[in-house]
């Protein structure tokens, strides 16, 4: 092998490594760009869930409040609704945690 061969293999070598390590440098940047924005949307179902439940939790504490001044249904039944009504809460967090 010449001495003027070598320098040329060494030359595209060096050349195909700093194509590849562009390559990758680039796909990585992408990658990592792309990520907040469905972190972001994700976040952003993910408290309209939270706000959901929350809302389920103080509509179930005034029902119950109400149920027991009316005396028309005793401890039990009150405590049954109040559940039922953060059940429906959570249940609608979930789907709207799905979509």
């Amino acid at each position: 092998m010449t001495r003027r061969n070598f320098n040329w293999v060494q030359g595209m070598g060096l050349l195909t490594t700093v194509f590849a390590m562009s390559v990758l440098i680039i796909t990585a940047g992408l990658q990592w760009t792309s990520v907040p924005a469905y972190a972001t949307g994700r976040g952003e179902e993910r408290r309209d869930a939270r706000d959901t439940r929350q809302e389920g939790r103080d509509q179930a504490r005034e029902q119950k409040k109400e149920c027991k001044e009316a005396d028309d249904k005793s401890r039990a039944e009150c405590r049954h609704e109040k559940r039922e009504t953060k059940e429906e809460a959570r249940d609608t967090a979930k789907d709207i945690k799905r979509k």
